[in-house]
C-alpha cells in the first residue's frame, strides 16, 4: 500500500491544532481562573450595585453568594456550585427560582463556567443563551466573559476559525489591559490552530502595540515564532 502523502499545508496545519489544544490543555486551569477573577470582580461591583440595594432580591443574593462561595474555592467542585446539594443551592437552583432577576442572570454566566468546566458543552451554550448583557464597567468584563465562553467551546468542538473570531469579538466587548488581550491571545492561537498564521500575528501584533503592559505582551513575541 503506497504511503499517504502529507502536503506541507496539512503538515502546519496538524502542528498548529497540536499546539493549539496543549495550549488549552496545559493552561486550563488558568482558562478557570480568569473566569473566576472577571466574575469575582464584576460580581464584587454589580451585585451590590444591582442587588443590595434592592431589598426585594435579598433572598436571590443570598442564593447566589451561596453558590459563589463553592465556586471560588481553591479546588472548587463545579458539579456542586453548578447542581448545589440538600444543604446549599447551585446556581442551577438560583436561575430556576430567580432566573427574572439580576441575581439569576449573572447565575447564567456562572452555570455556564462550571457546565464548561465539566465538559459539557451543550449546557454550558444553553446558560449562555440565557443571559441578558448588562450595562456599566462591571457588566462590560461579564459580557466579555459570556462571549469568551463561547470560543472555548468552539475550540472544544474543533471550529478553530470560528473560535478565533468569537475570541476576536470578546476583546472588543470589553476594551480593557485585562480579559482584550486574554483573548486576543486564545484568539492567535486559534487562528494558528486553523492555519492562518497573518490573522494569529495580526492579533499578536494588536497586543504588543495596545496593550503593552500586560502580560500577554511579554509573551507574545513567543507565540509569534
Amino acid at each position: 500500500m503506497a504511503k499517504e502523502v502529507v502536503t506541507p499545508q496539512e503538515e502546519m496545519l496538524e502542528n498548529a491544532q497540536a499546539q493549539t489544544e496543549n495550549f488549552f490543555e496545559k493552561n486550563s486551569k488558568m482558562v478557570v481562573t480568569a473566569i473566576v477573577v472577571v466574575l469575582v470582580l464584576a460580581a464584587a461591583i454589580f451585585g451590590y450595585k444591582k442587588l443590595i440595594v434592592e431589598p426585594r432580591l435579598n433572598d436571590a443574593q443570598e442564593m447566589l453568594f451561596e453558590a459563589q462561595y463553592r465556586f471560588e474555592q481553591q479546588n472548587a467542585d463545579f458539579a456542586l456550585a453548578l447542581n448545589g446539594d440538600e444543604n446549599t443551592p447551585g446556581f442551577a437552583q438560583v436561575i430556576e427560582k430567580y432566573g427574572n432577576t439580576p441575581a439569576g442572570n449573572l447565575a447564567n454566566i456562572y452555570a455556564a463556567a462550571c457546565a464548561l468546566r465539566l465538559g459539557e458543552f451543550d449546557k454550558a451554550e444553553s446558560y449562555l443563551a440565557n443571559y441578558s448583557k448588562v450595562d456599566g464597567l462591571p457588566g462590560e468584563l461579564v459580557n466579555a466573559m459570556a462571549v469568551g465562553m463561547r470560543g472555548e467551546i468552539a475550540v472544544e468542538k474543533g471550529d478553530y476559525a470560528g473560535a478565533a473570531a468569537i475570541f476576536e469579538n470578546a476583546a472588543k466587548v470589553s476594551d480593557n489591559n485585562f480579559t482584550a488581550p486574554m483573548y486576543l491571545r486564545k484568539a492567535a492561537m486559534a487562528y494558528k490552530a486553523a492555519g492562518n498564521a497573518d490573522k494569529a500575528r495580526e492579533c499578536l501584533e494588536t497586543i504588543n502595540n495596545k496593550y503593552s503592559s500586560s502580560i500577554e505582551a511579554r509573551e507574545a513575541e513567543k507565540l509569534a515564532e
